[in-house]
């Protein structure tokens, strides 16, 4: 099988273990901005793009800061995720809110904010004219129910997903807020995760485009944008193929023509909220072995467990492995790579074939730069790692320290002996 290549040697990591332990999140400053960059010019050309970074998946400001410096916005759904958007700098327009079961003060900070409300329900009109404001500009979400289907193959079921508007619904929520004072809209909407095609983007787009125009024809209303949110996935796996960002581009591009120029809409301008695509491959959770068992099968046992990188444990999803500095050793030793919970399924790789892997050795989880650090949590009281950034000269900067007791009991007021 072949390998994927880490984006730092076991001489760096050996040198930055020596001020930073291990287990820690590495991210890879000129990846991110490259994929960025990859982006923006596959869709160029529609003068009005823009990609919001779904923060869900990175919340780490200095991450934000970057993509902010290379156009993106913020994608945020949550009262936390709003907070962090604006102290990064993002402000109004840049910054696109999109949640479900919405409590009032993330709403009424949304507004603050003068974010761009994307509405998951038709009943959050109301919630909204009533905890807040109807604004000039609005987004709905839409769910067209049954399965999304490409080429025979079902990609995902919306139909079975809590999120957005049916397609009666939308006309009816268009026309309403249109008679509340709503002049600009925008169709928003989600319906597979992480495909690893470059068909989804633009079959998406043919529904919601699609969509669009009949809404503009039903109802009069000024479609100022259309978001075709995220989904767009990586290769995981060594011998996936990988998505090609400028042949998803095209491919928007071609139904764009087809569809929305005919209908008089060449105005509408086309957004993103990628998530995985920017940020997965630019980040990796580094982690020591510290332990070998020989039982039933042969088990290593690193320093990192299912708190810091939970995908795994939760999904049975795929990370690969490279053992740093046995790059070209051959994968002659199976091993299940596990952590220290006490539950069964805090395994990081099962019976995956890798070199002889010694204590003491570095191994580097790809593609974790995305709903990895953002999914941890505190179970068998484990503190969550530092995130680190390697920037493009070369230099690594700590972006987030690891967690102490101190932080884990900061919540506790139940002696003296919590507040030290």
């Amino acid at each position: 099988m072949a390998g994927k290549i880490p984006f730092a040697t076991k001489e760096m990591i050996e040198k930055i273990a020596e001020t930073y332990p291990t287990p820690f999140y590495l991210y890879d400053e000129k990846g991110i901005r490259e994929t960025a960059r990859k982006v923006y010019k596959a869709f160029s050309w529609n003068k009005g793009f823009k990609e919001y970074f779904a923060v869900k998946a990175t919340p780490n400001p200095y991450l934000l800061k970057i993509l902010k410096e290379e156009g993106c916005g913020a994608d945020c759904s949550s009262y936390t995720e709003l907070l962090m958007s604006d102290a990064v700098g993002f402000k109004g327009d840049e910054i696109m809110f999109s949640s479900n079961e919405t409590p009032v003060e993330d709403m009424q900070l949304a507004s603050k904010l003068n974010a761009t409300i994307n509405l998951d329900d038709i009943t959050h009109i109301e919630f909204l004219e009533k905890v807040a404001y109807i604004p000039e500009t609005i987004s709905c979400r839409f769910n067209p129910g049954g399965h999304f289907i490409l080429e025979n193959n079902i990609m995902d079921n919306p139909g079975d997903a809590k999120y957005g508007l049916t397609r009666a619904q939308m006309t009816k929520a268009f026309k309403t807020l249109k008679a509340k004072g709503v002049k600009h809209f925008g169709i928003h909407a989600f319906l597979a995760s992480n495909t690893v095609t470059n068909d989804y983007y633009p079959e998406l787009a043919r529904q919601l485009f699609t969509v669009a125009a009949e809404l503009k024809a039903e109802t009069g209303a000024h479609i100022n944008f259309i978001n075709l949110s995220g989904g767009i996935g990586i290769a995981y796996k060594p011998e996936q193929s990988e998505n090609d960002i400028m042949a998803i581009g095209e491919g928007v591009r071609k139904a764009f023509e087809e569809i929305l120029v005919p209908a008089g809409m060449e105005d509408v301008k086309i957004f993103t909220e990628l998530g995985r695509y920017m940020l997965a491959p630019s980040g990796a959770l580094v982690t020591q072995a510290i332990h070998e068992k020989h039982t039933y099968k042969e088990y290593i046992g690193v320093d990192a467990c299912a708190a810091n990188l939970m995908r795994p444990a939760l999904y049975g999803s795929y990370h690969h492995i490279t053992v740093l500095g046995k790059e070209n050793a051959t994968c002659d030793h199976k091993y299940d790579v596990v952590g220290g919970l006490c539950e069964n399924n805090d395994k990081f790789a099962i019976d995956r074939m890798l070199p002889a892997i010694d204590k003491g050795d570095y191994l580097f989880m790809h593609d974790a730069g995305a709903h990895g650090y953002a999914m941890g949590y505190n179970y068998n009281g484990k503190l969550r790692s530092a995130e680190l950034l390697l920037q493009e000269d070369g230099s690594v900067k700590m972006i987030r320290r690891a967690e102490t007791p101190s932080d884990y009991f900061a919540t506790f007021d139940f002696s003296e002996f919590f507040k030290k």
